[in-house]
């Protein structure tokens, strides 16, 4: 069985002036234990759209989203989201405060829920800053603590919303790097939403790439089968990179169209 399985999803939104705009329709997508899926797509397709539904944050208008065979009725502590801003910390919390906060709310011991959130720092690569506050915390570390504190809760699946968007790319590249680490030891199963076809090479198992909106749906998926350790100057990187490359860019032609369009409209 799927750990996560979506049929027919469809999501319409209603604007202000009264008017739907369905953004999903006829979505199919299943996630696999133990996976690190990622979803690609131009600006606007829906990609955070999916992960929001998923999440709980966010209902279908139409089609079945499940968990572990379960419907997904609203936001559970087995999924954590790790958001694309720093700014989700608790400032006045520590960074020890931070990954235990749901432990705490879960009613664990204090002695227990330390070393409990101190193993999932050391998981993170930030042992020894456990007493530092988020405003002393470089983008990069602040991202981890997140990680860490969505790991922390143990959850069946880990939602992450293009989470070093924000970040340079040096930082970002290692963040890459550290985050591939952290999947391979702990196998929490992922989905990664990006717009950069780079980084969904570089970290997932699987890319699905969806169509340009509205009425954005899944277009195909690539398996990755690249190993642990992936060079980007590497044939077989490269032929998984020109592989969803040519299935994407049809669609962001098509998205750049449609926005000039409307601009001229």
């Amino acid at each position: 069985m799927s750990l996560i399985s979506i049929s027919g999803l469809e999501k319409t939104f209603r604007s202000r002036q009264g008017a739907n705009y369905t953004a999903i329709r006829d979505f199919d997508l299943e996630i696999h234990e133990g996976e690190f899926f990622c979803l690609l797509g131009p600006s606007g397709c829906g990609k955070t759209t999916v992960l929001n539904i998923i999440a709980g944050f966010d209902h279908p208008t139409r089609g079945d989203v499940m968990l572990d065979g379960r419907p997904i009725t609203g936001p559970g502590e087995d999924r954590g989201v790790v958001f694309q801003g720093d700014d989700s910390l608790f400032t006045w919390c520590s960074a020890l405060q931070n990954v235990e906060f749901g432990p705490r709310l879960r009613g664990m011991p204090k002695g227990e829920r330390e070393t409990h959130a101190r193993k999932y720092i050391e998981l993170v690569g930030l042992g020894g800053q456990e007493d530092k506050f988020p405003v002393e915390l470089s983008g990069g570390m602040k991202q981890r603590i997140q990680i860490a504190r969505c790991l922390a809760n143990e959850p069946k699946m880990l939602l992450m919303d293009e989470p070093f968007g924000a970040l340079d790319a040096q930082t970002r590249t290692i963040m890459q790097e550290q985050l591939a680490r952290i999947w391979h030891q702990n196998e929490t199963p992922v989905l990664f939403i990006t717009h950069d076809i780079d980084e969904a090479v570089t970290l997932g198992s699987r890319i699905g790439v969806m169509t340009a909106g509205p009425e954005s749906t899944l277009k195909g998926i690539v398996e990755v089968n690249l190993g642990d350790e992936r060079r980007r100057t590497d044939d077989d990187f490269m032929q998984v990179y020109r592989e969803v490359y040519d299935m994407i860019r049809e669609e962001v032609l098509q998205s750049l169209s449609r926005e000039d369009q409307e601009e001229a409209a």
